[in-house]
């Protein structure tokens, strides 16, 4: 089984500029999953008959949205559970709801859909803004709900977890580390936040595969040609339970997929 995650920044851009399309020629992905879909399913027209679609997308409109597409007759078994958000309790335990850019639990940023031997979580986290005024909902509530959740989906059935998680995890994961230190998506609180998760017991499952692989990204500002110089940060991520780790035959990224200032990466399931 291959399954796929990619923030399309904004899927009618995508689909207009033909990227979309000839993604799914050449991948054939047996899940995808999309984040910052900037849509709700009625404003697109998408035709692909043998996926089931599920979206989860924000009250606000042109804005951020997730959704996972799942081929029909998959044969690892048929979804049977879709879940949106997090729990009411989670939320309002984290107070994830309005503050001066909006509201968290009406942005469409986490969508899970349960499989017959996993969970799926798909998530567009927020990240902390330029000057960092959103730094501390981002590692005081939104992780700490999140990683709640993916926790206590696994102690009913090992869990993946994959999307645009804001945070380069390591030096290795930019371009250029000396110079962003302490900006966000690579401060101190960022990284030791994305830590929990792995002490929780989720691997980076890129890692596992390519634990030393450098220039290996999956964003790129769209300014001074980054994307051309490779100049880039490694934001998006699988991330899987430890159990199922060994199920996991590789982890890749697909920079050569145009379309957004993301680029898709991937993981494939033996059973």
């Amino acid at each position: 089984m291959k399954i796929f995650s990619w923030n399309v920044n904004g899927l009618r851009s995508v689909i207009k500029k033909g990227e979309f399309t000839k993604f799914v020629d050449k991948y054939r992905p047996d899940i995808l999953c999309l984040q910052e879909t900037r849509a709700r399913r009625g404003q697109v027209i998408i035709n692909l008959p043998e996926y089931h679609e599920f979206w989860n997308s924000a009250e606000r409109a042109g804005y951020s949205g997730t959704a996972i597409f799942v081929k029909r007759g998959l044969r690892f078994g048929s979804v049977s559970n879709v879940l949106y958000d997090f729990p009411t309790r989670l939320a309002n335990r984290y107070c994830l709801y309005d503050d001066e850019f909006g509201d968290l639990s009406r942005e469409g940023r986490v969508l899970t859909i349960e499989l017959d031997g996993f969970f799926l979580v798909n998530v567009y986290t927020p990240n902390s803004k330029p000057d960092l005024s959103r730094l501390e909902l981002r590692t005081n509530q939104w992780d700490p709900a999140f990683r709640d959740y993916v926790s206590e989906l696994s102690r009913r059935k090992p869990v993946i977890f994959c999307g645009d998680l804001n945070v380069a995890a390591q030096e290795i994961d930019l371009a250029r580390p000396k110079e962003n230190k302490g900006k966000h998506g690579f401060t101190t609180e960022e990284r030791m936040s994305f830590a929990t998760f792995l002490d929780a017991g989720f691997v980076d499952t890129f890692r596992t595969f390519h634990p030393d692989k450098e220039a290996a990204y999956t964003w790129w500002t769209n300014w001074s040609r980054a994307r051309e110089r490779n100049i880039g940060w490694r934001i998006d991520y699988f991330l899987a339970s430890t159990d199922l780790v060994k199920e996991i035959s590789a982890a890749e990224i697909h920079a050569e997929q145009m379309g957004s200032d993301h680029c898709p990466i991937s993981i494939q399931l033996r059973n």
